[in-house]
């Protein structure tokens, strides 16, 4: 049963729709509004339209931008000779925060999985393969998230570039920095020890 007075109720509505958000935080979210001054709600209402209205797909590389190419597409300290493949443009944030890559991305927007009904037709791969044309590109890193649909994904996209003779590469999987082996699962484990590497 509802308590609150239409117009909260609805705001409390909305929120709990946004993920990872439960009924009580979207009636904490709800109040932190209400008591908002009017200018500061005013802002957060035209910066969520302004994000809806003036965001569009890069024709390139499918990240989310505010143009098109985007940023990283466009820019010419970007080798074109590398293209690294993730899942999700939040991916390439957290690629980007390395300041160790400078190649290009391609973003498939999922992963494939039979179980949730996303098969490949549904993702960024055609537009993917569209990019092996190019005849400066040597490699593409799968850069897909250690999962099930995650290694799946990889493995079907590894599959289909490999007619162009292109070099195709796997992020590393294993254990985190500062992680204690005590505490890992065996699958990380596993990993870990296929990627090792010699000590120079």
């Amino acid at each position: 049963m509802d308590y609150y007075s239409g117009p909260i109720s609805r705001l409390i509505e909305e929120f709990a729709k946004l993920p990872g958000v439960g009924r009580k935080t979207a009636q904490r979210l709800a109040f932190h509004v209400i008591n908002m001054d009017k200018d500061q709600v005013k802002a957060l209402a035209h910066a969520i339209v302004e994000a809806k209205n003036n965001i569009t797909y890069c024709s390139t590389c499918c990240n989310i931008a505010d143009k098109n190419p985007c940023s990283i597409c466009d820019s010419p300290n970007r080798t074109s000779d590398i293209i690294c493949v993730v899942e999700d443009p939040r991916d390439v944030a957290a690629m980007e925060r390395t300041k160790e890559f400078h190649g290009k991305y391609h973003v498939l927007h999922g992963t494939i999985s039979p179980m949730d009904s996303i098969t490949p037709d549904m993702l960024k791969i055609k537009e993917l393969v569209g990019r092996m044309a190019n005849p400066e590109l040597k490699e593409v890193i799968l850069a897909t998230n250690p999962t099930i649909e995650g290694e799946a994904t990889a493995m079907y996209i590894a599959r289909l570039i490999k007619p162009f003779n292109i070099k195709v590469t796997r992020i590393a999987h294993g254990l985190p920095v500062g992680a204690d082996i005590e505490y890992a699962d065996e699958v990380t484990i596993t990993k870990a020890l296929e990627g090792r590497r010699e000590i120079f």
